[in-house]
């Protein structure tokens, strides 16, 4: 009866795997963001890989933020130790007030929810979904996973993913902050561009005499 029990899971569990779509590939560029804590001297880089096949929308709002500036100058207003930071919001570049937080270029993005929280994912922030039923993203405020975080698979779009310099967020994560999370320390996005994408290197010698 185990056994047969067993099999039945087994078979179930093959069936979920099968019928679950598979993430679509990368883009051809990725983000290079220039993050300066105060009191430091040089810029700490930060990658984002994006998923342009599976947030095509989010992914060309982003890319264009970026290549208007939109981002340079921003402070990361929003920290959890070990956990998330949050940045994006054009109030933040004035320290944290009442506005910080609910900043945005003025518009939405439709929902393109397809990618589990793991660590490292970069998603977009959101309106509650009973002011928005349909799960648009902010316009521009983005935050990233330093954890895996499940809890929140399903509710969010996940547009990329930090593929160097999670380190440097960890450590952007652990600041003090005030009583809304927002860290005391200046902590800058310097600015914000794009890269052509650098394929793996090939296993071997590229010399076929050797």
């Amino acid at each position: 009866m185990r056994t047969f029990l067993a099999s039945l899971v087994a078979v179930a569990l093959l069936a979920s795997c099968a019928s679950r779509p598979k993430p679509l590939p990368s883009g051809p560029v990725v983000a290079v963001l220039a993050v300066r804590v105060k009191g430091e001297k040089t810029d700490q880089r930060v990658v984002i890989d994006l998923f342009e096949g599976d947030a095509p929308l989010t992914v060309a709002n982003f890319k264009q933020l970026v290549q208007e500036g939109y981002y340079d100058g921003m402070r990361f207003h929003r920290v959890f130790p070990a956990s998330f930071v949050q940045t994006g919001d054009p109030y933040s570049r004035h320290g944290d007030n009442e506005r910080s937080g609910t900043g945005g270029p003025g518009y939405t993005v439709p929902a393109e929810i397809k990618r589990n929280h793991v660590t490292g994912s970069v998603a977009t922030s959101r309106l509650e979904d009973d002011v928005n039923p349909t799960r648009a993203s902010n316009g521009s405020q983005f935050y990233v996973c330093l954890e895996p975080m499940p809890q929140l698979d399903g509710e969010y779009t996940v547009f990329g993913e930090v593929i160097e310099g999670l380190d440097v967020l960890k450590f952007v994560s652990g600041q003090k902050t005030d009583s809304n999370d927002f860290p005391l320390e200046k902590i800058v996005i310097q600015s914000i561009h794009l890269e052509p994408r650098v394929a793996p290197a090939a296993s071997g010698s590229a010399n076929p005499g050797l």
